[in-house]
C-alpha cells in the first residue's frame, strides 16, 4: 500500500485530536457532556435490519466531535487492491467510515458514537474490535522453537503451552534493530501461534521467507525443520474492556474457567451460541489486547463464523454493554496504555533497549552468546555506560504536554532550546483530560519527572517527562494480583 494511503488515514482521524483538545480547553463544559452521554446506553444502529433482538432507538451524540490524529500509520508499500475482513459488511450496516490501512478497509468509527465516546466507553464498558488484517501465522515442526530463538529474543523453548509474551523480530545482521513487533504464543511444545502487524506484511513475509529456507538448509538441521502456515481465512477480533469477560462468559461452555484464563494465557474451546444452543468451531481465546483493560483476542477459523460469533456477542452483551469501535479509538487507546505502534514508536533501527522493551528479553537470555539476531548488540546496550557497558544514546519515554497536543515529528527540546528528542506519537487522552505523547529523549534526560519542552507549531510547549502507561492497566493476574 502506497504511503499516500497512510496519509488518507491520517486525514481521516486528523479532525479527533485537534478538535478534542480545543473542546477539552475552551469548553469545560462539552467535557462534562460527553462523559455524561457515554455513561448512557447508546445503541449503534445497524443499516439493515439483521438483529431484530436489538432495540432501535436515536444515539445520542455530541455535535461531531469529530476524531483527529496527526499519525500518519504505518503502511505495506504494496500497490494490490485494499482487502476486506470478515466483518466488512457488518461494518457497513453499523455506519462505520472506512478507511485504508495496513492493506485493508478498516474501520475508523461507527456512526453512533463519536471516537472520544468510543475511547470512554470501553474503558467503562466494552467494545469489539475487527483486528482481522492482522497477520495470523503458526510455525511449526521439530525446530520451530528454536527457530523462533534465532530470530527474537524470546525464550519460545521455555515457554509454557498456551503462555504468550510480546517480543520482536530482529534483523539479521546483528544491528539490534526490529523489523516487527508480534505477540508470541505456545501451542504445543512444536507449534507456535505468531501475530504480525498488517502493515508489515510484505516486509515480514520476505523476511521469514529467507530465514526459514536458510535455516532449513543448514547443516545439522535435517531433524529441526520448521514450516510457516498463514492463516488467511481465520478472522480475528478483540474484545476489551471492563465488560468483557462476562459477556464472554455468555457464550462458554459451563465448564470452561473464564477466572482462570490469566493474563497472557490462551485456550481453544467452542463457542456456544445464545438462544440456540448451536455449538461453533473450536476458537484461540487469548486473554490480552492492545488497550490496557481486561480482554480478549479470539481467532475464528473460518470467515462466516467470524460474522455469526460477532453478532451473538453484540447481542449477548446488549448496546448498553458492548459496541463496535475502529481505529480511532483503538489509537488513543493503546497510547494511553502506553504501547506502540510499529512504524512510529518502533522502526528498523530502533533496537529494544532504546525502545523501553528491555522487559520483553528473559534473564537467561541477555548475554552476548544468546543466539538471537542482535544478542551481542542488545547485552552491551543493556549495560550503561556508567558501568562499563555502550548503553544507548536515546530511550522512548512518555510525555504530558502542555497546551496543544504535541504530534509526530515535533521536537522536543530543553529550556535552552537544544533539540534531545523527537515526538512519535502524541493526541490528548480522553480519559485524562490531558495532552500525552510517545517520543524519544537523550538518555540521561529520560527520568521520570524530568522537564522538557514540545516545539508545538513552531512554539515551545512546557512537557514533563511521565511514566508509562498513562492509564493503569486492568490485565486480568488471578484473584491475589
Amino acid at each position: 500500500m502506497q504511503r499516500s494511503r497512510s496519509i488518507a488515514v491520517a486525514s481521516a482521524l486528523r479532525g479527533v485530536c485537534r478538535s478534542q483538545t480545543q473542546t477539552w480547553t475552551r469548553n469545560a463544559a462539552v467535557r462534562r457532556f460527553i462523559s455524561t452521554v457515554v455513561a448512557a446506553p447508546v445503541v449503534q444502529q445497524p443499516k439493515s435490519s439483521f438483529s431484530a433482538s436489538v432495540v432501535r432507538q436515536q444515539a445520542v451524540r455530541p455535535t461531531q466531535i469529530r476524531t483527529q490524529a496527526r499519525r500518519s500509520y504505518a503502511s505495506s508499500s504494496s500497490n494490490a487492491p485494499l482487502q476486506k475482513t470478515a466483518l466488512y459488511d457488518l461494518h457497513l450496516r453499523y455506519g462505520a467510515k472506512m478507511v485504508p490501512f495496513g492493506g485493508f478497509h478498516m474501520p475508523v468509527q461507527y456512526s453512533s458514537l463519536s471516537v472520544i465516546q468510543s475511547h470512554l466507553f470501553t474503558r467503562s464498558h466494552a467494545s469489539l474490535f475487527d483486528v482481522g488484517h492482522m497477520v495470523q501465522r503458526l510455525f511449526s515442526g521439530p525446530g520451530a522453537a528454536q527457530f523462533l530463538e534465532r530470530i527474537t529474543p524470546s525464550a519460545a523453548s521455555a515457554l509454557g503451552e498456551h503462555r504468550s509474551t510480546l517480543s520482536c523480530i530482529m534483523h539479521a545482521d546483528g544491528s539490534g534493530g526490529i523489523v516487527d513487533d508480534t505477540i508470541v504464543t505456545k501451542l504445543t511444545a512444536d507449534k507456535f501461534y505468531v501475530v504480525t502487524n498488517a502493515a508489515c506484511r510484505e516486509k515480514d513475509n520476505e523476511y521469514l521467507r529467507k530465514e526459514m529456507a536458510k535455516w532449513n538448509a543448514e547443516p545439522g538441521h535435517e531433524s529441526l525443520q520448521v514450516k510457516e502456515e498463514q492463516l488467511s481465512e481465520s478472522g480475528l477480533i478483540a474484545l476489551q474492556g471492563p465488560e468483557a469477560a462476562p459477556i464472554l462468559s455468555l457464550l462458554l461452555p459451563k465448564d470452561f474457567n473464564l477466572r482462570g484464563l490469566l493474563f497472557g494465557h490462551s485456550a481453544y474451546t467452542p463457542l456456544i451460541l445464545p438462544g440456540s444452543n448451536t455449538q461453533t468451531s473450536p476458537v484461540l481465546i487469548s486473554r490480552g489486547g492492545y488497550t490496557g483493560e481486561d480482554g480478549f483476542e479470539i481467532s475464528i477459523p473460518s470467515p462466516a463464523e467470524t460474522v455469526t460469533i460477532t453478532e451473538a456477542i453484540l447481542s449477548a452483551g446488549g448496546p448498553e454493554k458492548v459496541q463496535l469501535a475502529g481505529l480511532g479509538a483503538r489509537d488513543s487507546l493503546r497510547l494511553e496504555a502506553g504501547m506502540c505502534l510499529y512504524g512510529h514508536d518502533l522502526d528498523d533501527t530502533t533496537t529494544p533497549v532504546e525502545g523501553a522493551l528491555s522487559w520483553i528479553i528473559p534473564k537467561e537470555r541477555r548475554g552476548p552468546d544468546a543466539g538471537y539476531y542482535g544478542a551481542e548488540k542488545i547485552a552491551k546496550q543493556l549495560v550503561p555506560k556508567a558501568k562499563g557497558g555502550e548503553g544507548v544514546e536515546r530511550r522512548r519515554v512518555g510525555l504530558i504536554v502542555e497546551g496543544a497536543p504535541a504530534r509526530e515529528g515535533y521536537p522536543i527540546v530543553t529550556a535552552e532550546g537544544e533539540k534531545v528528542g523527537v515526538v512519535t506519537s502524541g493526541c490528548p487522552s480522553p480519559s485524562l483530560g490531558k495532552n500525552i505523547a510517545m517520543g524519544y529523549i537523550k538518555e540521561g534526560l529520560h527520568k521520570v519527572g524530568t522537564e522538557v519542552q514540545v516545539v508545538v507549531r513552531g512554539k515551545p510547549k512546557k512537557a514533563v517527562v511521565s511514566k508509562m502507561p498513562f492509564v493503569p492497566n486492568k490485565y486480568w493476574r488471578g484473584e491475589s494480583a
